[in-house]
Order: structure tokens, then sequence, then C-alpha cells
């Protein structure tokens, strides 16, 4: 046989397992798995690294709209540089449309937006925050037809959260069109009350974003999803999961016979709720949705990972500049937290995070690894030809260092914030090199020139089918 590339010797983890084993790659596409390949232009020398799959990250945010004068940090340029930067070889934004504005032409601006800035692959899910008979019948199962094949609810915040009859007449459709749901669980009517009160007692600092957020809030609106799903009928993802009540929430649905799938993110074992009352205004930093919690429920989501609760390790990435008035430090943002706009970047950090505090820790194996930041993507979004090391699937493969040891640093990240949440954390095993459909995007951790991503049409997901 003839390759394209040749990668060799690296220690190769798949589905099957891991072994030492030399990859062949022709147009694109892994063709060979075996020892000894020879015949190819290039041959990378691999040894003592660990190919994996090419990161998905199937949570991120990028040039969304984000309020009057606010502006995220990242666009589709940025982020992509950052997500390959990271190991990542496709990436899924979230497209959300303005006040006024159809689901078909907010997908059509995304598509405008990435066009020729993708330096990975990219695919979109979509946001449904109106229930008209347009949204519906007609621009939904217009493109969940078109490979747009997983959308979002929400049931918190102001202008996006949705009725429970909302949510099942959406869910309806889901089940109709063959369509994934996923749904951020967080009760709005509780978080408003909690944030009146907090006001009115002058409890106003960055801190008190995650006060009126409390588990409860999430607790109760993951139980109530999973509700709805079981009325309608039809699979459910849980995004974000913070802590250990609303994942027992999963699983007592699971125990009913729900089919309903949980992601959780790096936040959720890395950060607490003591980083958002850090000193002066440094802890608009750490504002996110849910918030950060405590030291303590970082055990619990590891149980979740390490017991299989989880399929999915996600980033959350939603990037805002921090000193910047069209960012963290908004109007208004230093009188209220509920001014502060709401996400942290971490598209590069994701998969170096898990890896230390979760492979090199021994927490989970090399294999769980590649199914919670890979696989598990791939398969319940979709994403036929990505996601494992395998004859005929993409040639998106990471090479990772494991012995490489060196701290989180914004000066060597980028995304366009000027910060991260992870600021010094240390971190050993790092991705070196990234590989989309068998071409060299980054290498030891500078992303090459060219953006040669594009945007992936979905199959109906496997669950559904």
């Amino acid at each position: 046989m003839s390759f394209d590339t040749i990668i060799r010797g690296a220690r190769v983890v798949t589905p099957g397992g891991v072994s030492t084993c030399d990859i062949g790659i022709e147009g694109g596409v892994i063709t060979a798995l075996g020892t000894r390949l020879d015949g190819a232009a290039e041959v990378i020398d691999a040894t003592g690294l660990i190919a994996m799959p090419g990161g998905i990250d199937s949570h991120v945010h990028i040039s969304q709209p984000s309020g009057p004068g606010i502006e995220m940090a990242d666009d589709f340029a940025s982020a992509t540089r950052s997500a390959v930067a990271g190991g990542n070889t496709t990436v899924l934004p979230f497209c959300l449309p303005e006040d006024g504005q159809t689901l078909r032409e907010a997908v059509a601006d995304y598509h405008a937006k990435a066009a020729g800035n993708c330096f990975c692959d990219v695919s979109f899910h979509l946001i449904v925050k109106e229930t008209d008979p347009v949204t519906l019948g007609q621009d939904l199962p217009a493109l969940i037809a078109a490979g747009h094949t997983s959308f979002k609810v929400f049931m918190t915040y102001q202008g996006l959260a949705l009725s429970d009859r909302q949510i099942l007449e959406v869910m309806a459709v889901a089940r109709e069109q063959n369509a994934l749901v996923m749904v951020h669980a967080e009760n709005e009517d509780a978080i408003e009350f909690l944030r009146d009160k907090a006001e009115r007692e002058g409890q106003t600092g960055p801190m008190h974003h995650a006060r009126t957020r409390p588990v409860p809030v999430e607790r109760e609106a993951t139980h109530r999803a999973i509700t709805l799903a079981e009325i309608a009928d039809v699979p459910l993802t849980i995004v974000h999961v913070s802590n250990g009540e609303a994942l027992d929430e999963i699983r007592r649905g699971r125990q009913r016979g729900a089919k309903v799938f949980a992601e959780t993110c790096p936040q959720y074992v890395t950060l607490t709720a003591d980083d958002l009352d850090r000193a002066g205004f440094e802890g608009a930093k750490y504002v996110c949705s849910p918030p950060p919690r405590t030291a303590g429920e970082w055990d619990a989501i590891w149980s979740g990972i390490t017991g299989g609760d989880f399929e999915l390790f996600s980033s959350d990435h939603c990037p805002f500049r921090f000193a910047d008035e069209a960012g963290k430090d908004a109007p208004g943002a230093r009188k209220s937290f509920r001014n502060i706009p709401n996400g942290i970047p971490g598209v590069e950090t994701r998969l170096p995070i898990l890896f230390s505090e979760g492979v090199v820790k021994g927490r989970i194996s090399l294999e769980k690894f590649a199914a919670i930041t890979a696989t598990n993507h791939a398969r319940l979004y979709g994403l036929e030809r990505k996601g494992a090391i395998m004859v005929g699937k993409d040639a998106d493969i990471v090479l990772w260092d494991p012995a490489l040891s060196r701290p989180i640093r914004q000066a060597d990240l980028h995304h366009g914030a000027d910060y991260t949440p992870w600021e010094g954390f240390d971190i050993t095993g790092w991705p070196v090199r990234t590989i989309l459909r068998g071409r060299t995007v980054m290498l030891d951790g500078a992303p090459l020139a060219e953006a040669t991503g594009g945007h992936i049409a979905r199959t109906a997901p496997d669950v559904l089918r």
C-alpha cells in the first residue's frame, strides 16, 4: 500500500484498546493500522507519544450575540485556532438568532461568519428561543434535514427561557424529525427570586452570581427537564452538569427508563464558587452558569466521570475579555453581578486539564479519555466520520506528550480573551501535534497559518435510530 502520511510508533488509542502501531493515511482518511507500514511521502516519528482521536468539543459559543454593547471575545478564526492548539479537530458552536431574526436567517449568518475562517471543522447546534408556527413547522424541519440535527433549549435567561409547554412543543418536533434535544437546566423563576432578594440586601458582588444560582435550582430543573422528555418520549442531553444532586436526578431518570445523556466541564472539577469571591472585581473572571460549586462537589463529578454517568466532557467555551467594557467590565457590572457577561474561555485548556487531572492522576484510562472527549461526541451528535482512530474514519489525530509538564499561561494561549481562569494551573501531558483530515494544523503548540476547516452536515444521531 502507499500512503500520503504514516504516523509511526505511537501508542494508539482506538475503541478496541491501546496498542503500539503505525497509522496509514491516504486522502485525508485512515486507511491502515499495522506494524512496519511503508511507502509514504511523509513519515511522522511518534515514538514515545500517544495518538488520540482528535478532540470534539461539542459545547462552544463563538461570535454569539450577547446583548447591547457586549461582544464575545472569539470569532471563528481565533476560537478554532485556539481549539486546534488544544488538541481539537472539531467544535460544535451554538447558533443563536438575534431578536427579530428567523432561525434559518441566523444559520445563514453563522455559515457566513465561519466560511474560510476555521482552523478545525465545525458543525452548528441550533438554539430554539421561539416556538411560533414558522420556527416549529418550517425552519426546524428544514434545518434538521440540512444536517443540523441537534438543538438546545433554555430553562433560564430572560429572552431565552421557554415554558414547560414550549419545551414540550420543541421536543415534539425533535421526535418527529429525528433530532436530539439539549437542555440548559436551571430554574429561571427561582434565580430571579434570589437575585431580587440579593440586590435588595446590597449583595451585588460577583460572588452573588453563584449564591443566587445554588444547587437546588439546577437539581429541580434537571428533574423537570427529564420528566418533560419522558412525557414527550424523546432522548435528552443535560449539558454542563455541575453537582452531585443534579447527577443523581439523571441517574434516577435512567433507572425509570429515560434515555438521558449527561455532559460536564473542567470548571466543575477544578474551580469553586470561592473563585468568584476574589478581591476587587477579579471574581468576574469566573462568572459562568451553572457556577462552580464547592470542592466537595468535585468528587461527585469525578464519580460520574469514572462510573460512566457522563458521556461528554466539553468546555462550554464562552469567552469575554476581562478588561473591556464590551466584556466582563460592562457598564453596570461593578454595581451588580446581574450585569456581568456570563461565560469563561476554555476550548484550548479542556483536554490538557482532563488528561492531567484524569489520565495522569490515574482516575481514568486512555480509552475513557478518548470516549468522553471525542468518540461519544461523534456518536451522540451524528458525526459519522469523526471521533475514533479506525480505518475509514477521517484522519483527525492528536499526538500527546504524556510527560510534558508546564502550567497553563494566558501568554501561551490563542483565544481572543485576555485571561484564563486556570492561570498557573499545573498540567502534565500536552498535545504536541494536531492533524485534521491528514494535514498537520498544530505543531508544538503553534497553530499553522492556513484555515483548512469547514462545516460538516450531520446525520441523525445513532441514539435516535
